[in-house]
């Protein structure tokens, strides 16, 4: 699969909007400033496919994009950014709600900030995944901020915040760097290998 042969194909504002045609889905979550964008970004090896803001919370819909006519990679907004309205907050969590009840994920790219423990959005979407049985990984980003001596502990911390069970893989991972990509590479094939 060409992670680089990779095409916009809808910004869905509700679930009508969602793709009619069924491919394997990797699902992209975290919160608004964690840098997913950037970790998309460096997976396809592209400067600016996944818009990178100086505002978090750019991402207002769920942004479907094919790669290599193969799977769809979706961009959730990100959450737990305080400056939106209550409104558009409740509208974000209803579209959220609405896709992640379709059943349509089979791969959940968790993205969480390595350098501080997990934040109560970062457990809920952790339980979500856990309990709805669907399949998923947590990526550390920002390894490249760490010292070398925060690694190992830092990465305790996720996976018992998280409650994470000994399969599910914690991926280090640098955007900026590239620290994690050819694994989080791995781990998306596989899951597009057994639709």
């Amino acid at each position: 699969m060409n992670f680089q042969k990779v095409e916009f194909l809808i910004s869905a504002a509700a679930p009508k909007d969602f793709p009619k045609t069924r491919l394997p889905e990797i699902a992209f979550a975290g919160k608004s400033n964690v840098g997913k964008s950037s970790v998309i970004n460096r997976l396809l090896q592209r400067k600016n496919f996944a818009r990178v803001g100086d505002k978090p919370g750019k991402t207002i819909h769920v942004n479907y994009f094919t790669i290599d006519s193969t799977c769809y990679l979706v961009d959730l907004p990100g959450y737990g950014y305080a400056q939106v309205s209550q409104k558009e907050k409740e509208r974000w969590g209803k579209l959220m709600e609405d896709y992640f009840a379709a059943g349509r994920i089979d791969l959940g790219v968790l993205i969480v900030d390595y350098r501080h423990p997990p934040t109560k959005n970062d457990i809920t979407m952790a339980r979500w995944f856990l309990d709805s049985g669907c399949p998923f990984v947590v990526v550390a980003n920002k390894m490249d901020k760490l010292k070398k001596s925060e690694l190992e502990p830092n990465l305790v911390t996720i996976r018992e915040d998280l409650e994470l069970p000994e399969d599910c893989p914690i991926i280090p991972f640098s955007a900026e760097k590239g620290n994690g990509r050819d694994e989080l590479v791995r781990l998306i094939l596989s899951a597009v290998e057994k639709k």
